[in-house]
């Protein structure tokens, strides 16, 4: 990386409009590569800004930066990695049905239970806070 194509840290988050401090964790992760200057500087090639804008667009796709971390290692060994992305993707799919459901559930749950409350509502006991709540089974 020659010194005039180089970036220090705060231009890669200025470009990108991500924070300093995200930066050098997605650098802890091995996300992003720097190299030190003999002043101690973080100092970027111009790639960066174009990793760290990846990184946001799979973000937002709902992959964790684990997930990215994956891909990019199919990336780095010279693999196109969108059928690994394919494959991710649909377990995410997957993960957002099975949570739908179980939200589902809860919500009938919860609809339930303002029905009776609306119907009878139950008369404190001594030591009850809210003779509602206290009507409900502890889940084991």
């Amino acid at each position: 990386m020659t010194v005039a194509t180089r970036l220090k840290i705060g231009d890669v988050a200025k470009q990108t409009g991500i924070a300093v401090g995200a930066l050098r964790y997605y650098e802890s992760l091995g996300l992003l590569h720097s190299e030190r200057g003999d002043n101690g500087y973080r100092y970027y090639s111009p790639t960066a800004v174009h990793q760290v804008q990846f990184i946001k667009k799979a973000q937002a796709l709902g992959f964790s930066l684990e997930d990215v971390g994956d891909v990019l290692n199919v990336h780095q060994r010279g693999d196109v990695p969108c059928g690994f992305v394919q494959s991710l993707l649909q377990d995410k799919i997957q993960q957002l049905e099975d949570q739908i459901q179980q939200m589902t559930a809860f919500k009938a749950d919860l609809e339930d239970y303002r029905d009776r409350w609306a119907e009878s509502q139950p008369h404190p006991q001594p030591g009850d806070i809210c003779p509602l709540i206290e009507t409900v089974p502890l889940a084991v």
